[in-house]
């Protein structure tokens, strides 16, 4: 029988957590997938894995023999697969990089250029992640290091060495009424519908809805997308707006959409992640000097962090 490693991480959170709620919040997905994934590997293990009651989620006999196995067999997994492709990497000397949306914006040809410096006969293959893995692939390790936005799932599990920060502004349709105004509190669009990632995101997506910073108001969805161009398609044509990083007008200008500035909600922060496993590796370790060293004479040249 084969078991997707994925529904092992989300049973051993639930396990040790007690309550979905919580395991949802730390695997950064929300309740109604993590319960539907943990239905889903107690249907092709034919055991039931959980008694549910009010107080949480106990762990049945048969769930309790899993729990004492899967931390292990994870840890054995995920060393064998990075150990696997790191090995692919240094055969090919590519160091394989995850980014989300615009990654480290105008620094990034910057920090890639450095690379090559050090590494000679080294290449930093950049690879663009879909908004459902905000990991940009690190946590499955299709990657050797990622260039983030805090917070992502995983998160705590991986090292993290934050680069800058940018304010976040909001993507409107060029006719919306409010793409005139120069700047826009952000208490003005709690009404308006909002084009969000996928729900099994979680936090992710709860975070660029600023969920956590309406005050209690609720979020209208107006569209649900994964990708860049069919966010601003929705965008563009109407279906909701989104907040975005500032460096997005750069990089996602297109007719019909209109990027403003926005008060009252905090910025957006970018990092460079990287596995534990990687703390020895010097081409690992290379690519994160680059990052923090070039972010650093960025500030030193034009003091700003994008």
């Amino acid at each position: 029988m084969d078991v997707d490693t994925r529904l092992l991480r989300y049973f051993a959170a639930v396990a040790e957590e007690g309550r979905l709620t919580h395991a949802a919040q730390r695997l950064f997905v929300s309740q109604p997938a993590l319960t539907k994934q943990i239905k889903q590997l107690e249907a092709q293990l034919g055991v039931v894995l959980f008694t549910r009651s009010r107080t949480g989620m106990a762990l049945t006999e048969a769930g309790r023999a899993l729990a004492e196995r899967v931390p292990a067999l994870l840890a054995d997994w995920d060393r064998i697969l990075r150990e696997a492709k790191a090995a692919a990497s240094r055969a090919e000397r590519v160091l394989r990089v995850g980014f989300v949306a615009s990654g480290t914006n105008e620094a990034t040809p910057g920090i890639v250029a450095e690379f090559a410096r050090r590494r000679p006969g080294w290449r930093a293959e950049m690879r663009q992640a879909a908004w459902s893995n905000p990991s940009a692939g690190l946590a499955d390790a299709e990657v050797d290091v990622a260039l983030v936005r805090l917070p992502f799932p995983g998160q705590d599990t991986v090292r993290v060495a934050p680069l800058f920060t940018e304010p976040r502004w909001v993507a409107l349709a060029d006719g919306h009424p409010l793409a005139a105004r120069q700047v826009i509190p952000f208490r003005e669009l709690w009404d308006e519908p909002f084009v969000a990632a996928p729900p099994e995101t979680g936090r992710w997506r709860e975070y660029w809805l600023a969920a956590d910073e309406r005050a209690g108001h609720p979020v209208r969805i107006g569209a649900v997308t994964d990708q860049p161009d069919d966010w601003l398609s929705a965008i563009a044509n109407g279906y909701g707006i989104a907040l975005a990083p500032e460096s997005a007008s750069r990089f996602y200008a297109r007719p019909g959409v209109t990027y403003r500035p926005v008060t009252g909600v905090s910025p957006s922060q970018v990092a460079v992640a990287w596995a534990p496993a990687d703390d020895p590796n010097p081409v690992v370790q290379d690519f994160v000097r680059c990052c923090l060293e070039g972010i650093a004479g960025r500030d030193g040249r034009d003091g700003s962090g994008g």
